[in-house]
């Protein structure tokens, strides 16, 4: 234990010692820093005393250079500004010698336009002393000549106005009536020059698509299966469809019958799909005309927009739209209607062109004037009078709509964009190859012409020449002159006109022919 203690004691004693010691050595080396940091300080101080006083003396340098520049440049700008002033002092004295120069040169001017207006004051003065012995040398000779001719100057003066306008109104009657022979010679000229340029410029199809009527079949087997078990395939077809399927001892046809071509063009290709499928019955039946029906539709609206796209029409509202396009199905004495309208706007835009009118306008009248006659349900309107209700309906211009309901007379046309669409319609309605016509019809129509003709008293005999287009009329010459024979021409055109139905215009030819005849024996 003692020896335990002892060695505790001399621990504490050592630790004691240890921390003395310890205690003076880091204040000394405390001393050494504090000296150094010291001396460190004092040459920073120095050196920045050297640096403060090297930048003062470059600033004062700067600031003495910066002001001898100013100082210079101010000078420039006084002297510039003194420039300025002796230019203007002396512009100012130059104006000053003009002026004065000006006003010497209007004082002169002054002196001669009082001497001028002096001048003219004598001279006005002399003038109207001589007016005065005209005017009483005037009324002597009118007073002498009154006491000659027994008239007043009022009742000579009258007679002489009459007289004159007497002469004027005959002179001016002659040449009225030489401008209005000159005015309608030139024009018959002029739209024969313009129709004819017309027909020339516009290219047509003489091949003419009509709407389909007949359904080729292969082999008559096929007529059985298109039949059907107790004729339900053909029941449902004509159900679907509405179309009126005849199938008879045809060889190979089966007959579509149907008052509207889109029906029949439905049934048309859905028995053809039907056929080359060869699924037959009632439920694939309904099935293949709905996508039909859907494909036609479809078509429709597509040739509508193809066909305004190729007229350059815009603008046109897509009920318009597929109007047009279902003219594809519709054929007009055997004239496929679309082919017929894209015609009659072209040459309507033509005839407007060399006119001076609207081409658009005459374009769109020509493309839309038998809309009339595709109508989905029917009507007992006229086709020109319903397409005119309908492009009245859908917002079309007003010369347009008039146009549509003019070409036939169903209106009365109220711009000059009506007779162009009229004549456009004629056109291409009248020239050769572009319609067809039942036999018995045109036969029937030529009979008509001639039978007009003879209902006319001194007719001996008519004829209907140039597919009806022309008739000409042998008169008896005992009983018809010339004066007679032409009255005889007028009023057979008007009977035609008001009494018959004619494409076109017909020409009535008056033939009075005298003869004398002697026999030698």
């Amino acid at each position: 234990m003692i020896e335990v203690i002892v060695g505790v004691v001399c621990l504490v004693i050592g630790a004691v010692l240890g921390i003395f010691f310890s205690k003076s050595s880091l204040n000394t080396k405390a001393k050494f820093i504090i000296d150094d940091a010291k001396k460190n300080a004092e040459n920073l101080i120095e050196k920045a005393n050297v640096q403060a006083e090297s930048i003062k003396k470059e600033k004062n340098l700067q600031a003495k250079e910066k002001f001898l520049e100013l100082k210079s440049q101010h000078d420039a700008d006084i002297q510039a500004r003194e420039k300025k002033m002796q230019e203007v002092e002396k512009r100012t004295k130059d104006k000053e010698h003009k002026l004065n120069d000006e006003l010497s040169k209007t004082g002169k001017l002054e002196k001669d336009l009082d001497k001028q207006i002096a001048d003219y004051a004598k001279k006005n003065e002399i003038l109207e002393r001589k007016q005065q012995e005209l005017d009483i040398a005037t009324a002597k000779k009118v007073e002498i000549l009154e006491k000659i001719s027994n008239y007043t100057a009022e009742e000579a003066k009258a007679e002489l106005v009459e007289t004159m306008r007497a002469e004027a109104k005959t002179r001016a009657q002659a040449h009225v009536q030489s401008i209005m022979e000159e005015a309608q010679l030139n024009a018959k000229n002029e739209a024969r020059k313009i129709v004819i340029q017309t027909i020339q410029r516009i290219g047509t199809e003489q091949a003419i698509e009509n709407s389909v009527s007949v359904f080729n079949i292969e082999s008559d087997e096929v007529k059985g299966r298109i039949i059907g078990r107790e004729g339900r395939n053909i029941r449902a077809l004509e159900a679907v469809t509405g179309v009126e399927i005849i199938v008879d001892d045809t060889p190979e046809a089966i007959l579509l019958s149907c008052f509207d071509p889109v029906r029949r063009e439905i049934a048309r290709l859905s028995l053809h799909r039907l056929v080359t499928d060869g699924r037959i019955h009632p439920a694939r039946i309904e099935e293949v005309v709905e996508k039909t029906r859907k494909q036609i539709e479809e078509e429709i609206i597509e040739v509508g927009k193809r066909t305004i796209i190729d007229l350059g029409i815009h603008g046109l509202h897509p009920e318009l739209i597929k109007i047009v396009g279902r003219m594809k199905y519709r054929s007009s004495y055997g004239q496929n209607l679309l082919q017929h309208s894209r015609e009659v706007a072209n040459i309507a835009a033509t005839m407007a062109a060399e006119l001076g009118l609207n081409v658009k306008l005459a374009k769109r009248a020509g493309l839309l004037h038998d809309i009339g006659k595709v109508p989905e349900q029917e009507s007992e309107l006229p086709h020109a009078l319903l397409g005119m209700q309908w492009a009245e309906k859908y917002g079309e211009n007003p010369e347009v709509v008039n146009a549509i309901g003019a070409h036939h007379d169903e209106i009365e046309m109220k711009s000059l964009l009506s007779p162009i669409i009229q004549v456009a319609d004629a056109i291409s309605g009248a020239r050769p190859g572009a319609r067809r016509q039942v036999l018995e019809s045109y036969i029937q129509r030529l009979k008509d012409l001639e039978s007009a003709a003879l209902s006319f008293d001194g007719v001996s005999s008519a004829y209907a020449i140039q597919a009806g287009r022309e008739l000409r009329v042998m008169v008896e010459s005992g009983k018809v002159n010339d004066e007679v024979a032409s009255q005889l021409s007028y009023d057979i055109s008007e009977k035609i006109q008001n009494e018959l139905t004619y494409p076109g215009q017909v020409k009535v030819t008056v033939i009075r022919e005298t003869r004398a005849v002697n026999i030698a024996r």
